[in-house]
This record gives structure tokens, C-alpha cells and sequence, in this order.
């Protein structure tokens, strides 16, 4: 038995900083579930569960969930079975108030946040990420100018079809993404380690050295602090 089983933990970082993949690979590991936000928002609504139902309606209309739906809706997710010996949230909380939140609702469920995993990445290594990706718009083989460059920077090595770049891809979008970003899930840095919670892991590097460095990271926490 690790250290690190029966755990609650929470990914961290801004677009671009690889917390999705990191999410899965450590899910894979520790046989806990990731909860994306996106995923299980959808997922409500399609099942119509009671808060997938309210969710919908301010989808349709075109307006944000508020949050009480949205820690409804991850409140249905926690209580279901796979959940009972850990999970991974990714893309929860965004801001302080969802926080708070959080901790309330965990402790209603008699449980609490492990981990904090903050993954840094300074915003102009982000951009250089972000920005160079390119999709093919027939197969949607997807392809980044610097990183896994196609033989023609402008056409599909595998069908021979335009590539084009993703609105959410380009540098304006992308710096918009990063302000917002700062300014309102950035301060949750602070607010977790003021609780002795996060774990600040450099996202600079291949795939599989980040993920090591969380693995020592929390399963070093873990040991140190039963």
C-alpha cells in the first residue's frame, strides 16, 4: 500500500498548463476518479438529473450556472460509489467563494481536500503552447507548429486537408484567458496555502517527468504527515 491511496486532491493551473492530462495519468495510478467540471456538467444535463434539469435552463437561455448549481452538480458526482476512496477534482474550484464551498460540502460527507496540485507554468511558455496548436478540419488530427510540427505547416500530414487554428488558440483569446485566470482563480493559490494544503510542481518538462514530480510531491506529503 502507498502512501498516497484514499485520496482527495485538487488540480491547479492555468490553460495550457496540462492539469487535464496530469488529472488522468494520476487517476490512472491511484485507481481515483477525475472529475472535470466540463465532463459532469454535461453529463447532468444529459442524464437530467435535478440539477443537470436547472442547469439546462440557464444553458438554454443562454446564461452562466450559478454557482449553487454548480456545487450541486459536483455534489451529485462526489456521493457516487467510485468516488469513495478519493477523486481528483479538475476545473473546481475557479474562485475563492467555490471554495469555501467545497470545504463545506466535504464536510458534510465527513471528508476533506489532501492535496492541492498547483502546476506552474509562466504565461509566456503558455502562449508559445497555446498558440502553436493546429487541427486538421476534416480528420481533427491535431498538430503544434513547434512541438509536433506537420511536414506543411499549413495542411494535414495524414488526409491532406487545411489546418486551421481554434479561435480559443489564438494569442488575444489566450491572454484574455491567462487575465482572467489571474484574477480569479490564481488568488485560490494564496487561499490553499494559507491551509497548508498546495503543492506548487514546476509544469515545465516532458509529460512523464511532471507526473513524477507530483507522485514524490504528494506521496512525500502523504508519508510526512499521516
Amino acid at each position: 500500500m502507498t502512501c498516497s491511496e484514499n485520496m482527495n486532491l485538487i488540480f491547479l493551473g492555468p490553460p495550457g498548463a496540462g492539469k487535464g492530462t496530469q488529472a488522468k495519468i494520476i487517476s490512472r495510478k491511484y485507481s481515483i476518479p477525475q472529475v472535470s467540471t466540463g465532463d459532469i456538467l454535461r453529463s447532468a444535463v444529459r442524464e437530467s438529473t435535478p440539477m443537470g434539469i436547472r442547469a439546462k435552463e440557464y444553458m438554454d437561455s443562454g446564461a452562466l450556472v450559478p454557482d449553487e448549481v454548480v456545487i450541486g452538480i459536483v455534489e451529485e458526482r462526489l456521493q457516487q460509489p467510485d468516488c469513495e476512496k478519493g477523486f481528483i477534482l479538475d476545473g473546481f474550484p475557479r474562485t475563492v467563494g467555490q471554495a469555501d464551498s467545497l470545504a463545506r460540502l466535504l464536510e458534510g460527507f465527513g471528508k476533506r481536500i489532501d492535496h492541492v496540485v498547483s502546476i506552474s507554468v509562466d504565461d509566456e511558455e503558455l502562449l508559445k503552447r497555446i498558440s502553436g496548436r493546429r487541427t486538421c478540419e476534416k480528420c481533427g488530427k491535431g498538430y503544434h507548429l513547434i512541438f509536433d510540427p506537420p511536414k506543411d505547416p499549413a495542411v494535414c500530414d495524414a488526409c491532406g486537408s487545411a489546418l486551421f487554428q481554434r479561435d480559443d488558440d489564438k494569442e488575444e483569446t489566450m491572454r484574455k484567458r491567462l487575465v482572467e485566470y489571474n484574477s480569479k482563480t490564481a488568488p485560490l493559490i494564496q487561499y490553499y496555502s494559507e491551509k497548508s494544503l498546495l503543492r506548487v510542481v514546476a509544469g515545465i518538462g516532458s509529460i512523464e517527468d511532471i507526473c513524477d514530480n507530483i507522485i514524490k510531491t504528494i506521496d512525500g506529503c502523504r508519508c510526512d504527515n499521516p
